[in-house]
């Protein structure tokens, strides 16, 4: 009898070469790595919230169709009443079935690079051909690049992550209708971080019907229902008919579509912290910016990317762990993060802790 396991015979090659999506624990650190909403469910709320969910049936099956929380939805995130929508368990899972739609032979998705890993993990897992487009040294689009890569590859979806993860810039509206015009397949408008955007920008929802192989993506992960797992996409009803077809039944779970539509009826309070959350990031960037040998760049998400000189990005992340807080190491020689860290924006008594800490190691 063989006790070996046949894994190795059976697991894609490109399933064996990718790594695990690791999440360190959290412990008792101050968390400033994960573009969290740093407050909890409010005071004021929070009993009304446990007593919404007492008289949920878990031994049924969630609604499959969320019929009482989509038009909730639909009205927070201003979504066209003539575009179709799906949930997801995350914005994760709404990428992977866009990709598993789209999988076969030869087929490339596209993404300007750095953004948002799971894009290509998602990819390659589905194993599809994916093409990075490095961005301009400002992290802007390098447009010409764009025409390029979108010409040779003709890929079947392109990601664009805006505001960008990890760069927290949102690309010119100018640049996104022009690949809007240029692409031959699907263009996903990834705004989990729209609610951050303090300029005058609703973003790609509102100008769905002016582009039917448009989809837009959004999250309920960074208003502060990051524990829930909710995100959504709105795009030609056509697109979202095919779709659905790859959806697993139940995906949103009974706690989740009750959660999701309590916090809705309660939005003024999430949009309350919001609107602190983007107060505290031009504190923190404004001190940023008064540190010697710190680079950093404007910020419309509830993070900021910066960089320490003389290649110190890997020390400072292990100083600031040594007193407590974790924040996010993006560092890798050579590339464009090369001794960069990334902070999310956290409490006031949070964001001093982290500045005392980095002032001190820098």
């Amino acid at each position: 009898m063989n006790n070996k396991p046949s894994a190795d015979r059976w697991v894609r090659e490109a399933i064996k070469q990718q790594s695990s999506y690791r999440v360190p624990p959290a412990g008792e650190y101050i968390k400033l790595d994960a573009m969290e909403n740093p407050w909890p469910m409010p005071a004021e709320i929070n009993q009304a919230w446990r007593e919404s969910l007492a008289n949920i049936h878990l031994n049924r099956y969630p609604d499959p169709q969320a019929a009482d929380l989509a038009p909730r939805l639909r009205s927070v995130m201003n979504i066209p009443e003539d575009a179709g929508m799906m949930l997801g368990n995350g914005s994760d899972e709404l990428i992977q079935v866009i990709l598993m739609a789209l999988a076969g032979d030869d087929v490339t998705v596209l993404a300007p690079t750095p953004s948002f890993v799971m894009y290509e993990v998602l990819a390659r897992a589905c194993d599809l051909n994916y093409a990075g487009v490095p961005l301009q040294q400002d992290f802007s689009l390098d447009m010409p690049a764009m025409h390029e890569a979108i010409a040779t590859h003709q890929p079947a979806v392109i990601f664009l992550a805006s505001p960008n993860n990890p760069t927290g810039a949102a690309f010119r509206r100018s640049d996104i209708e022009e690949i809007l015009q240029l692409a031959p397949g699907l263009v996903v408008v990834d705004e989990a971080y729209q609610p951050f955007v303090t300029a005058d920008d609703v973003g790609f929802m509102p100008r769905l019907a002016g582009y039917p192989d448009l989809i837009v993506m959004r999250t309920l992960s960074k208003v502060g229902l990051a524990g829930i797992r909710l995100g959504l996409i709105a795009g030609h009803p056509d697109w979202m008919n095919e779709l659905d077809k790859l959806r697993l039944p139940y995906n949103i779970n009974t706690l989740t579509q009750a959660t999701a539509s309590f916090a809705i009826d309660h939005w003024s309070v999430f949009s309350g912290q919001i609107k602190a959350i983007c107060e505290e990031r031009e504190r923190v960037f404004a001190s940023l910016s008064s540190m010697p040998g710190v680079q950093l760049w404007p910020s419309e998400t509830n993070f900021i990317l910066f960089r320490v000189s003389e290649n110190r990005a890997e020390s400072v992340h292990a100083g600031l762990i040594n007193k407590g807080i974790l924040i996010k190491c993006l560092h890798r020689a050579g590339s464009a993060l090369d001794n960069c860290l990334r902070v999310t924006i956290g409490r006031q008594d949070e964001n001093d802790a982290f500045l005392s800490a980095l002032s001190e190691l820098l």
